[in-house]
């Protein structure tokens, strides 16, 4: 069960440094990092759900 775990996660983590806030040294203020972070999560989770209904 924890490799099938891990794989996701790792899955997750590719998505996220597509858009290059994890691949990359971050140059932004640090404040506006995890806001930046949860936009990037939020807009990934929204294609989740949204794969998962058109395939509904």
């Amino acid at each position: 069960m924890l490799p099938k775990a891990r794989v996701m996660i790792e899955h997750i983590n590719q998505k996220l440094k597509i858009f290059k806030i994890l691949s990359d040294r971050y140059r932004n203020r640090t404040k506006r990092f995890s806001l930046r972070l949860n936009l990037i999560a939020g807009l990934y989770n929204y294609e989740l759900r949204l794969a998962k209904t058109e395939s509904a």
